[in-house]
């Protein structure tokens, strides 16, 4: 058997136990139905390599029951396939996580920030999120939508009069889904791609050393980036 059957198979194998220890060790199981399993857990990268795993599947089965003799195999996987398998086997045994990818400094904003402060910001610094804290608890998440809607229902009622208005009041708390989301820093990718799909309303996912809102922030994370 060459080199990269042997390559070939050995990640296979680690693959196949990581699906195992997935499903607790299901007796009778093979690797196919544990694929179709799992891809339906959201909170693992499986459906997205399922097709891939289910093809990897059968070459892995013609190589070891269609193998002549020790010296020929009669299905030996080219390069393409080997670094796929590599791959798909780094992405579902040692997932990326958020922290470092989408580590950077967030800028933060105290709430009572007037809201003709923002609108500055916002013109000179071109900023389209600003995650409001007051003395150091995570308050809300301002973004140039929330801006926008705000505008719009100030105007119906009549002239817009910013004095005295503050940040805090473009803060919408209606009990129905936010529009931000906080996670550890070593929440996989995939994990976070899984809570925009699930939440359209989502602009942002913050990161933190534990999920605490009010702890640090390490990095953010935007549909756009994941998308």
């Amino acid at each position: 058997m060459g080199a990269r059957a042997d390559a070939f198979l050995s990640s296979f194998n680690r693959i196949e136990k990581w699906l195992n220890d997935q499903l607790d060790n299901p007796q009778n199981m093979g690797f196919n139905q544990m694929v179709r399993r799992l891809s339906n857990r959201e909170e693992l990268p499986v459906k997205t390599y399922e097709n891939d795993l289910l093809q990897i599947s059968q070459l892995r089965n013609a190589i070891v029951h269609e193998q002549i003799d020790d010296d020929f195999v009669i299905a030996e996987p080219n390069q393409w396939i080997l670094d796929r398998i590599k791959k798909i086997e780094a992405a579902l045994i040692q997932p990326e996580t958020v922290i470092p990818r989408f580590a950077k400094n967030v800028t933060v904003f105290e709430q009572d920030i007037p809201i003709i402060e923002l609108l500055k910001i916002v013109a000179d610094k071109r900023y389209s999120q600003f995650p409001l804290y007051e003395k150091g608890d995570f308050q809300g998440l301002i973004t140039l939508k929330a801006l926008g809607y705000w505008f719009a229902k100030e105007r119906v009622k009549g002239k817009i009069d910013l004095k005295n208005r503050t940040a805090k009041d473009l803060i919408i708390t209606d009990g129905k889904q936010t529009n931000f989301a906080f996670v550890a820093k070593d929440t996989t990718i995939n994990e976070v791609e899984q809570k925009f799909r699930n939440n359209g309303l989502l602009d942002a996912v913050f990161i933190t050393k534990d999920g605490n809102p009010n702890g640090n922030l390490l990095g953010i994370v935007r549909p756009r980036d994941i998308f």
